[in-house]
């Protein structure tokens, strides 16, 4: 069934971890929503087993060799096995938050172009509330989970998954290295989310191995006891269970849902060593971390990708760990990318409260072997020296091979071998790299992001920062604070070495447009609050 050097795809990603043997127990914080009746437990065997089922039901509703499937659900980790399944008998699976907007989900779905939709009645019905069908925009339609009570159970026009139980199997594809082999959106803060092309060759033969070598400190081990509370349509999703399969920790908890309650209760039940999760998840489980510090004391490595994350929530989990020496890995990567940088952050890196440093905006250096980085002007598109800001500019064997029904964005955005990220950023003359802004955030002579990350250092009743401007206007202050005031005083006190800003503007968490990553929109926010003109062109999105 293949071997390590040469993966096979998706298809058979479990059937070979099963016949290799590996031992990883893997525990979920709620049943699967393709099989409710199967449990919170499972064994590698066991998964293999569930996707060759899966692959016979998704065969059975009329998705064939070539077919696009569409996956827009509850967050859970059965979205790999659903993409397994798709890829086993031929098929693309596109993987889609179900939690976007029904406008949003809606254009997706159409460029995704598929050929079955596999969903839940709830998705459906409160997307037809808002005046999307999307039943329509796909041949068929089959639903998974449970409705909620006054939904129906099977709405009109679809199958139920369960009521394809019995089907047979079909027989396993072999995706050729180059092919297609998945697809995934991207986190959307600038708009409409991309949705990202990658091959056997880029995920499983590039993305996967930096996951699976056994480097000192970040690499999972043996004996640790694994966690993650992250997306699970999104590729970073499968670059985890890949590292997590091939690594073979002795037990990996699935987190559904980011709530403070799931947590408690999964780490209650098992302490975790290697936790990966979002920086919005991070910050929501901050006051769980100062009530219940024992949870997290295990804790040799914490995980962040997907986002910037302020420095007092690192500081606060690294202290919550009684180990000697707690780690903090935080990665810089895209979608279309996998990782790119990386930087180890520990207690003493963080010790220096409230200057302006650059922290968790330094990310690191490229990752040796596997990627190049430079920094040039976004003009001419030539190298800057260290030192100088320019767009950002990445080389790797994991770049994706296209943006479904959006080619000509994805040429844009690829120059031969290279890859522009569309962020600003700094070389320094260590050779690492620091972030200032997307390049469409962009306000001249500042980073946003380093005010963000020196406000909440400043002001510890602040939850959430984030600085927006337009032409002509002060740049503008939005926060959330831990119980929606703010004292004039101690704003004062927290900017007066800063560039000027505007008037803060205090709103509630739930008033903060958020990705399905938990990112701020911030080009939503800017247009709702100060209009639609940037001084970034935007080019890069």
């Amino acid at each position: 069934m293949g071997n390590r050097n040469k993966p096979t795809g998706l298809g058979l990603l479990f059937d070979e971890h099963a016949l290799a043997g590996r031992s990883t127990a893997f525990h979920l914080s709620r049943p699967f929503d393709i099989a409710p009746g199967a449990g919170t437990d499972f064994s590698v065997a066991g998964l293999a087993e569930l996707v060759q089922e899966t692959s016979g039901l998704l065969y059975e509703a009329g998705a064939r060799a070539g077919d696009r499937v569409a996956i827009a659900k509850d967050n859970h980790w059965d979205y790999l096995i659903l993409a397994c399944a798709t890829a086993r008998f031929g098929g693309l699976p596109v993987l889609v938050a179900g939690s976007l907007p029904a406008q949003t989900l809606g254009t997706v779905l159409k460029r995704a172009d598929a050929q079955l939709l596999v969903t839940t009645a709830d998705i459906l019905g409160r997307a037809a509330e808002r005046g999307v069908d999307l039943k329509s925009l796909v041949p068929r339609t089959v639903t998974v989970g449970t409705a909620q009570p006054g939904t129906p159970g099977t709405p009109p026009g679809t199958v139920a998954l369960d009521d394809l139980r019995g089907a047979r199997t079909p027989g396993a594809y072999r995706t050729a290295g180059y092919e297609p082999m998945v697809a995934t959106h991207t986190s959307g803060t600038t708009g409409v989310p991309k949705l990202v092309v990658h091959s056997v060759d880029t995920v499983l033969g590039h993305l996967g191995r930096t996951e699976s070598l056994r480097f000192p400190i970040v690499a999972m081990k043996r004996s640790d006891t694994v966690a993650t509370a992250t997306p699970f349509n999104h590729m970073r999703m499968i670059t985890w269970s890949t590292g997590t399969l091939r690594l073979e920790p002795k037990d990996a908890m699935l987190l559904a849902d980011a709530s403070p309650a799931t947590a408690e209760r999964m780490f209650a039940r098992r302490r975790p060593t290697y936790l990966e999760a979002l920086p919005a998840t991070y910050i929501g489980w901050q006051e769980l971390a100062e009530k219940r510090p024992e949870l997290y004391g295990h804790v040799r490595l914490y995980v962040s990708t997907f986002d910037a994350i302020h420095p007092p929530t690192v500081r606060r989990f690294l202290h919550a760990s009684k180990r000697r020496f707690p780690a903090w890995l935080q990665g810089w990567g895209q979608s279309e990318t996998g990782p790119m940088t990386f930087r180890l952050l520990t207690r003493r890196a963080l010790a220096a409260k409230g200057d302006r440093h650059p922290t968790t905006r330094d990310v690191g250096r490229p990752i040796p072997g596997f990627t190049g980085m430079k920094v040039v002007d976004p003009a001419t598109m030539k190298p800057v020296p260290n030192g100088r800001p320019g767009v950002l500019l990445t080389r790797t064997d994991g770049r994706c091979i296209g943006y479904l029904g959006e080619q000509r964005r994805w040429q844009d955005k690829a120059r031969g071998k290279w890859w522009n990220t569309g962020d600003y950023g700094v070389r320094t003359a260590a050779g690492a790299f620091r972030l200032l802004d997307r390049e469409v955030d962009v306000i001249p002579g500042m980073s946003c992001i380093e005010l963000e990350d020196v406000l909440a250092d400043r002001l510890p009743q602040l939850l959430e920062a984030a600085v927006i401007g337009i032409p002509g206007q002060l740049p503008l202050p939005v926060v959330c604070t831990r119980d929606g005031s703010l004292d004039e005083t101690e704003w004062a006190r927290a900017t007066a070495d800063l560039p000027a800003l505007g008037a803060p503007r205090v709103l509630p968490p739930a008033e903060i447009p958020r990705t399905s990553t938990g990112k701020v929109r911030r080009v939503e926010l800017r247009e709702r609050l100060l209009g639609e003109e940037t001084y970034g062109t935007g080019r890069w999105t």
